[in-house]
C-alpha cells in the first residue's frame, strides 16, 4: 500500500506475549501488568550484562509457555537489543537452538521484529515465530554514555533506558490481537548531536513513519483508538505534534508514549523511559490488554529507534534515526 506499507492478506496474529522488567518498571505506573519483575539491577547475576540476558530468556520462556509451545517448534526466532553485535540477543539464541535473526534498529527494534515475522508468515517461509527485544539502563550507561560509577550530571532532556524484556509468539493461530498492517520507517536526520536529547532526535523519523503510514493508507488518526510512539518521552512528545500539525495532521486525542506510561514523574527519569524493551513491555502486556478487554479496537504503534553508536558521537556526528509502525486490530 504506497511505497513503504505492508498490508498483510493473511490472518496473522499475536498469539502470546511476556514481558520481564526490572525494579523502577516493577513500581511504576504500570506495575501488575507485566509477567515478572525484579528488584534490583541484577537480577540474581553477577553482571548486568548477564542479568539483561536473563530477562530476554525468560521472557520467551514465558511467552512459549503461554502458547503450550517449545523451542524446538519454533521456525524462526527474530531478536534484537542495543549492545554491540547484539550480544543479548545472540547468546540467548544460542541457548534457545531457534534459527535466528538478528536484528538492529536500535530502540525501534520491537516493531521491527514483529514486522519481518509477520512478513515471514505471510510468504509462507514460517509457521511459528518469535520475536524478542531488551534493553538494561546499567548495560546502556555503559555503552552509549558514561558508566553508572562515572556519577556524570545529565540534563532534563535525558532519558532513562528501560530494563527489561518483551517477547512475542506470531502464528496463524486465531488470537484476539491481528497484525494488519505495517509501515517500514526511513532513516531520518535533522541534526541532533547530543546522546542527551534523543527525544528531539527521534520525534522526526516518528512523524515522518506516521504521516506516511496514514497517506498510504488514505486514513486519519480517527481511524485508531491509539497512536503510540516508542519512547519520545517528554521532551519528543510535543515536537512530534507539532511537526504532524504543520502537515495537516492532529494526533493529539489518540497519541500516547510508551516511554511516558512506563514512568511516574517522581520516578527521577528525567524525561522519560527509552530502550529497546520501552515499547516492547507496554506494548505486548498493557496495550494488548487493554486492547483484550475491548477498551482499544485498533492501534497504531510506531517505535523510534536512534542508530547511533559512541564513536559517531565523538566524531560530532548527528544522529539518524527511524521508525516503524505496526497496526494491531482486536478481532472476535
Amino acid at each position: 500500500m504506497g511505497k513503504q506499507t505492508l498490508m498483510f492478506k493473511s490472518d496473522i496474529f499475536i498469539d502470546s506475549t511476556a514481558t520481564v522488567v526490572g525494579p523502577k518498571e516493577g513500581q511504576g505506573p504500570l506495575k501488575g501488568t507485566f509477567d515478572k519483575s525484579y528488584d534490583d539491577l541484577y537480577c540474581g547475576e553477577a553482571t548486568w550484562e548477564l542479568a539483561e540476558r536473563k530477562l530476554m530468556s525468560e521472557a520467551i520462556d514465558l511467552c512459549l509457555q503461554k502458547a503450550n509451545k517449545k523451542n524446538s517448534e519454533i521456525d524462526f526466532f527474530l531478536g534484537g537489543d542495543l549492545l554491540n553485535q547484539n550480544i543479548t540477543a545472540s547468546y540467548v539464541a544460542r541457548e534457545k537452538e531457534i534459527p535466528f535473526f538478528g536484528l538492529f534498529n536500535a530502540c525501534s527494534t520491537s516493531m521491527e521484529a514483529v514486522t519481518l515475522g509477520a512478513v515471514l508468515l505471510e510468504a509462507g517461509f514460517a509457521d511459528h515465530v518469535v520475536a524478542a527485544v531488551s534493553s538494561h539502563f546499567a548495560t546502556a550507561e555503559r555503552q552509549f554514555r558514561f558508566p553508572t560509577e562515572f556519577g556524570g550530571q545529565k540534563p532534563e532532556t535525558s532519558m532513562y533506558t528501560v530494563t527489561g524484556s518483551g517477547a512475542a509468539y506470531l502464528s496463524r493461530k486465531k488470537s484476539k490481537i491481528r497484525i494488519e498492517t505495517a509501515t517500514v520507517g526511513k532513516v531520518i536526520d535533522l541534526g541532533i548531536t547530543s546522546p542527551f536529547n534523543m527525544g528531539a532526535a527521534m520525534a522526526p523519523a516518528a512523524a515522518d513513519t506516521i504521516k506516511t503510514h496514514l497517506n498510504d493508507l488514505k486514513r486519519s488518526p480517527s481511524d485508531y483508538d491509539a497512536i503510540v510512539t516508542g519512547d519520545l518521552s517528554r521532551i519528543g512528545t510535543p515536537i512530534l505534534k507539532s511537526l504532524l500539525s504543520e502537515q495537516g495532521i492532529d494526533i493529539a486525542k489518540v497519541h500516547q508514549d510508551c516511554g511516558v506510561l512506563i514512568f511516574s514523574t517522581d520516578q527521577h527519569v528525567f524525561s522519560g523511559g527509552s530502550g529497546c524493551a520501552c515499547s516492547a513491555v507496554v506494548t505486548f502486556n498493557h496495550l494488548f490488554g487493554e486492547m483484550k478487554r475491548g477498551a482499544l479496537r485498533r492501534i497504531l504503534v510506531v517505535a523510534t529507534g536512534a542508530l547511533l553508536n559512541p564513536l559517531m558521537i565523538q566524531q560530532n556526528e548527528s544522529i539518524p534515526c527511524i521508525a516503524h509502525g505496526v497496526s494491531f486490530e482486536c478481532v472476535e
